[in-house]
């Protein structure tokens, strides 16, 4: 990390976001991310402290920084915790059942960010959420609304090391926000799940999977009374919320 840095520049959770090997970014909010507000939920709702350096550590560091580049910087080249070539991601990919890896390009195809990743074969009236009516926009913005302080993330236990990372993880926010007009609670949201990271010598990634149960994030979400299509639209447009992320 840059030591020129002021302490307000700085992320202690993520590399690639700062510094001088980022000037020429091209960050899909013209800037960096400011991460102060989910790292203070993350810190507070945690329920692992790792050692320094521990191995654990570096795994949800090394998620961490995953995570903000894909969300956050537009071109692929500007991805530095992934090594580019034949780099694949899956979510709840099951060989026998027919579905394959991703590419970048299929994965922005889909819709990238969260729409990537509620990615189901449930018909569509049974769906709640239905990625295929969604954009990388629209996806976005539902559910930084539904979660204004963030999604935070933690790894809660490592199986393997490099080369490939077995790790489980939780995600977690309050639903301070309306979602899919239903309207916010308040209550805690939380998604576990499984993933396998295979890297190479450099810890640069070469492969991500996903398992998780969409069903557990979206029963949080889907609660809430449900709202009519103006008030819902009327926080959607809220500037605050449109720029949470």
């Amino acid at each position: 990390m840059d030591s020129s840095l002021t302490d307000q520049q700085q992320d202690k959770y993520r590399s690639y976001l700062h510094g001088e090997g980022e000037k020429n970014t091209n960050w899909k909010l013209g800037a960096p991310p400011n991460y102060d507000t989910v790292n203070k939920l993350f810190e507070e709702g945690r329920t692992k402290i790792w050692p320094p350096a521990s191995l654990e550590e570096k795994v949800q560091n090394l998620v961490k920084t995953w995570e903000m580049e894909m969300f956050n910087k537009i071109s692929f080249p500007d991805y530095k915790s992934v090594k580019l070539q034949n780099y694949t991601v899956s979510v709840n990919v099951i060989k026998f059942l027919g579905r394959k890896p991703l590419s970048l390009e299929e994965k922005r195809k889909l819709g990238g960010g969260y729409n990537s990743f509620m990615q189901t074969s449930l018909p569509e009236d049974l769906r709640g959420y239905n990625p295929a009516q969604e954009t990388e926009h629209s996806s976005h913005l539902a559910f930084t609304t539904a979660f204004p302080r963030g999604f935070a993330l933690e790894v809660i236990q490592v199986y393997s090391g490099p080369p490939s990372i077995v790790y489980r993880f939780r995600h977690w926010g309050y639903k301070e926000g309306p979602f899919k007009g239903h309207a916010p609670t308040g209550e805690l949201v939380q998604l576990y799940g499984i993933s396998i990271f295979e890297v190479d010598d450099e810890m640069k990634i070469l492969k991500v999977e996903f398992f998780f149960d969409r069903g557990e994030l979206l029963g949080g979400l889907m609660k809430g009374d449900k709202l009519t299509s103006g008030t819902d639209q009327a926080a959607l447009s809220c500037p605050f919320l449109r720029n949470t992320g």
